[in-house]
Parts: structure tokens; C-alpha cells; sequence
């Protein structure tokens, strides 16, 4: 045991040390490299730049979970840097972004901690992913597994540089709105989380999980997951209401990722290794969180026509 807690601590501190010099590349491009004009593409192109830094690593090792915590661990950069270069920000709506956005982030790279055992393990979906790639390999890692992420993150983040940079209240209505989805968003997760970690812990050899929130939801992390960028998207929203139309881009990005291939993944994966997943599958709903069903007993009975 002393063996694992060594090999996990050894990959921490390479993983930290790859995110420091992706970090410091990025901030280097802000600081010195040529301004584009504009808060936002400079920020993204600091963006692109750390994730090709952390693909580096990921191919140096062999092992594309590198990128897993980049997910969680951007977001707050983006946010400060925003921050730091508006100019007339509205403080409280700022505030107010901030708070859901560092619990968010804390929570997530938290788990990620918790449940990364070290570098000898890679996420299951990487290799499945990249072997059916065959030769086109590496470009399904740099591009599907580290830059799409990377876009797909930063399109959920734009509703932040718009809440951060336009001056003005907007609607404070909106924003505390919006923080109250984000923070109800962050506390499904943790308790998600918390209650897998404890199933997984005491789970008998082809147990599902089917208690507590996931007794309402087959994936209520993902639903947590959807409703944090969905507040994103409110924030911005509550600062420039006239771009409503598109300020929710990147939250409707993020549905049609985890309903078109996160979850539809992770039940493949979960029926085949569960056989009383199916079961499951009758009694929960799939995504957003209702009562469970009773279990289908006849296929021509009442209950199972009412769907």
C-alpha cells in the first residue's frame, strides 16, 4: 500500500510540475507575446498553448489522463485574467461568478485527486479511443482528446468574460439567479461524487449503484455537471441581455457532449460489465433527476405502456 500511495504522490508532482510549465507558457504568451486586441482571443491562443504543453506530456508518458484535470483547473485562470484586464467590471456580479466558479473548480480537481491512482493508469476511454483512431492516432489525441475539450471548455466560458468585462448591474436579478443554479450545480456533484466513492468502496463484484441521487438520475454528476455551465451561461446573460441568443453556445455544447457520447459510453461500459444495469436502466431516468419508476414486471401491463 505504501508502494501505491508512493507511485500516486511520484505522478502528482509530474503531472503538477507539466501543469506549471503549461500555466507559465500561457502567461508568458499574455505577457509578451503580440496582442490581438481583444481580453478573449488572447486569452484563448494562452489557452492553446498550455494544452499543447500538456499534450507533450501526455505523449511523452504514454498516457493521455495528463489532460483530465485540465478541465477544472483553466476555468479560474480565465476567469482572473478577465478580471484583472476589464476595466469597469461590475463588482458584485463578479463576485458572484467567482464564488460558483473556484467551488466548481475545487470540487472537481478535488475528485480528480482522489480518485487518480497514478500514471500507470489512463483513462479507459483514451485507448479505446485512439486504437480505433488506427493510424490517424495521434491526431485523435491532440485533436479529440486535448484541443476539442480545450475549445469545448473555453466556448462555456465566454457567458464569463462577457459577465466580468460589461460594465453595468445588468439584471442582478439574473446573476444571483445564476449563482444560486451554480451553487445548487457544484452540491450535486460533491454529493454524487461522495456517494459513489462510498458505493465503489463497498460494492460487491457487479453491484450497480442505485441509492441516493442516483436513485433519481443514472448520471446525476453529468446533470451537475450541465447545470454549472448552464449558471455560466445566466451570468452572462444577466449582463448583456440582448445576447441571450448566443450566450448559451457553449452550456448547449456541453448537453450534446455528455447525452451523445459521455453517457451513452459509460452505459455500454456499465451494462456490460453489470448485467443488472438493465434493471437500472427501467427505474431511473437518464439525465435529469424525477422519481424513479417502479420496475417493469409485464410488457403489456399498465405501468409499462404509461412509459
Amino acid at each position: 500500500m505504501s508502494t501505491g500511495r508512493s507511485s500516486k504522490a511520484r505522478s502528482l508532482t509530474i503531472v503538477t510540475i507539466a501543469y506549471l510549465i503549461a500555466i507559465g507558457v500561457g502567461a508568458a504568451w499574455l505577457v509578451a507575446g503580440p496582442a490581438t486586441g481583444t481580453a478573449l482571443l488572447d486569452a484563448f491562443i494562452a489557452d492553446v498553448l498550455a494544452t499543447g504543453v500538456i499534450f507533450v506530456f501526455s505523449r511523452a508518458f504514454r498516457n493521455s489522463s495528463f489532460y483530465d484535470a485540465y478541465w477544472s483547473v483553466v476555468p479560474p485562470l480565465l476567469l482572473l485574467y478577465w478580471w484583472l484586464v476589464a476595466t469597469d467590471p461590475d463588482t458584485l456580479r463578479s463576485v458572484l461568478i467567482a464564488i460558483v466558479v473556484v467551488l466548481w473548480a475545487i470540487r472537481l480537481t478535488g475528485n480528480w485527486i482522489y480518485a487518480f491512482p497514478g500514471l500507470h493508469h489512463e483513462d479507459w476511454r483514451y485507448p479505446k479511443f485512439k486504437a480505433s483512431a488506427g493510424r490517424w492516432e495521434f491526431f485523435a489525441d491532440l485533436f479529440a482528446i486535448h484541443l476539442i475539450p480545450t475549445v469545448q471548455v473555453f466556448l462555456g466560458m465566454i457567458p464569463v468574460y462577457v459577465a466580468v468585462t460589461r460594465p453595468g448591474p445588468g439584471l442582478p436579478w439574473l446573476a444571483w439567479t445564476a449563482f444560486v443554479v451554480g451553487i445548487a450545480a457544484v452540491a450535486v456533484e460533491f454529493v454524487a461524487d461522495l456517494q459513489m466513492h462510498r458505493f465503489v468502496a463497498a460494492a460487491r463484484p457487479g453491484e450497480v449503484m442505485d441509492r441516493g441521487l442516483w436513485s433519481w438520475s443514472r448520471h446525476p454528476n453529468y446533470f451537475g455537471e450541465f447545470s454549472f455551465w448552464l449558471s455560466l451561461a445566466l451570468f452572462g446573460v444577466a449582463a448583456a441581455p440582448a445576447d441571450w441568443w448566443w450566450l448559451g453556445i457553449g452550456a448547449l455544447a456541453m448537453l450534446a457532449m455528455f447525452l451523445g457520447a459521455s453517457i451513452p459510453m459509460m452505459e455500454e461500459r456499465s451494462v456490460e460489465r453489470r448485467p443488472n444495469y438493465a434493471q437500472v436502466v427501467n427505474r431511473i431516468p437518464r439525465f435529469v433527476p424525477r422519481p424513479p419508476r417502479s420496475p417493469r414486471r409485464d410488457p403489456g401491463s399498465r405501468e409499462d405502456s404509461a412509459g
